[in-house]
């Protein structure tokens, strides 16, 4: 049988067009392999870690098919309703962790940051916090601030001398830039000791007429940090305020001061970092603190995001109640870890840090609660401690307790050189890799008491569908507009399903 001339044209030209199609990536590439061919199935991939051993393990892909009847607890995806964006996952950088890093061969130190912030092999965080100047995991030396000269309020003296260092800050913060790409958000625990009215309990205020100092001190910071590489996003002028053992500045107090002198001073300097507002020691201090200043029209106008800490550990509807009260605000989880003897839950551990990978249960079910309940971050406390769970800076005046063992994301055993992954490293993971900045929270219903579960849309379309299985092996069915899978999940485990939301959009 032979063809016309223009029939073997057309024939060639749809050959030569797919194999085009074939050799560009190889039908899809790595970050967007989320659907089939055919429109009437949807690929899903599958991640797994268990108590039964997976560690963010690919699993086969699975298909969305045509409904069908099932016994099993359904979870519905429905991608038409929306929630918060999501600004990203992380945790902080301290020079405690860089004390433990530079205990490594620069291979092993170069595999723990890869693990941390490459967003295809590791975790991906993309929001990290690092401190203003000291705080009790500031290892590297005694205690310090930017600028030690009492009185001088035009910050001649200022210098971040320290954080250059082999140990500081600025040197971890862009050792871990050569693996990913992050923001980052900058709390400070105390001013320099000379602005306070003294370092005894009560008595930690910031005399006024400091105020437009330390607003100097603030913009020397970030220009400083800045002319050195590093961009600092977003400021909170104290962590865990209004309370005994930090500054006792009043969150009245911080108001005026964002207000009427490091705006201005930000400002007229050109700097372009965002405002944020709170560090609370935990979710109800928000809500009950928070009103008596954010009330304030003019003051409300300078201020990004809302930020909270989690030492209270299961008050999540206080979150949804602040949302509410002020819904264009976004809310930041910024804070949390064990440290010992007195920051640990009900039934928590009883020795730091923890190696067991069931642990990190623990922290996959925060993590989900807060975000159900309007928090658009997650931040863990300290990234990397060692096999002590330290080393920590002792400061009793500044808050600093001896004998302050807690818990990190990665474990560096500085005596044998080895790198121990944590279960909320796990867990936690599977948040940062998958769901990226810019995403929504989308709507999930269903379920049985035994799974927690939370679904995202990322901006490049892809849904992810994260399940934690707090109990024994199950099946359950997730439904995607009329389409569904029949999904095991594995004995204390979280699953991650990712697939292409753009087809067959519902």
């Amino acid at each position: 049988m032979t063809c016309s001339v223009a029939y073997k044209s057309i024939y060639c030209k749809i050959i030569f067009f797919e194999l085009v199609c074939i050799l560009d990536n190889g039908f899809i590439s790595a970050q967007q392999n989320y659907s089939s061919n055919k429109k009437d199935k949807v690929e899903t991939e599958v991640y797994v870690s268990s108590r039964s051993g997976d560690r963010l393990t690919r699993k086969k892909n699975v298909k969305f098919i045509s409904g069908t009847r099932s016994s099993d607890p359904v979870i519905e995806v429905d991608g038409k309703k929306s929630y918060q964006t999501i600004e990203g996952f992380g945790a902080t950088f301290n020079e405690a962790g860089m004390i433990c890093l530079n205990s490594l061969p620069p291979k092993d130190l170069n595999k723990a940051l890869r693990s941390l912030f490459d967003s295809i092999a590791g975790a991906g965080f993309t929001l990290m916090k690092s401190p203003i100047a000291a705080c009790d995991f500031a290892s590297a030396g005694p205690w310090y601030s930017y600028n030690e000269t009492a009185d001088d309020t035009l910050m001649m003296h200022f210098n971040i001398k320290r954080d250059l260092g082999p140990n500081g800050l600025i040197t971890y913060i862009k050792k871990a830039s050569q693996f990913g790409k992050f923001k980052i958000e900058s709390p400070m625990d105390f001013a320099p000791d000379w602005m306070y009215y003294s370092l005894k309990p009560g008595e930690k205020h910031v005399k006024p007429k400091y105020y437009l100092a330390l607003a100097r001190y603030y913009s020397h910071y970030l220009r400083s940090y800045l002319e050195n590489g590093v961009r600092i996003d977003y400021l909170n002028l104290f962590n865990e305020a209004d309370n005994t053992w930090y500054s006792n500045v009043s969150y009245k107090e911080i108001g005026e001061m964002i207000k009427n002198f490091v705006v201005p001073q930000l400002k007229a300097d050109g700097s372009s970092v965002k405002i944020q507002f709170g560090e609370t020691a935990d979710r109800p201090e928000a809500i009950q603190k928070f009103p008596a200043v954010l009330d304030d029209a003019e003051l409300i106008k300078d201020i990004h995001s809302l930020t909270i800490h989690g030492y209270d550990w299961d008050k999540f509807s206080t979150l949804t109640d602040l949302h509410s009260r002020y819904p264009g605000l976004p809310i930041w989880q910024t804070e949390v870890c064990y440290a010992m003897p007195n920051n640990v839950p009900p039934n928590g551990p009883g020795k730091l840090p923890v190696y067991e990978f069931s642990d990190g249960e623990f922290w996959g079910n925060m993590i989900i609660n807060d975000l159900k309940n309007w928090a658009s971050a997650w931040i863990y406390w300290n990234m990397i401690l060692d096999e002590k769970g330290g080393p920590w800076l002792v400061s009793p005046e500044h808050g600093d307790p001896d004998n302050n063992k807690q818990h990190p994301v990665l474990i560096i055993n500085r005596t044998i050189k080895k790198i121990s992954y944590t279960g909320l490293y796990y867990y936690l993971t599977h948040f940062s890799r998958f769901v990226r900045p810019g995403a929504s929270r989308i709507e999930t219903r269903g379920g049985s008491a035994q799974i927690n579960f939370v679904g995202f849309k990322n901006p490049d379309k892809s849904v992810v569908l994260n399940i934690i299985n707090n109990g024994d092996e199950m099946n359950c069915k997730i439904t995607w507009g009329n389409k569904m899978i029949i999904q095991p999940l594995q004995a204390h485990s979280i699953t991650t399903l990712r697939w292409n939301g753009s087809l067959n959009d519902r």
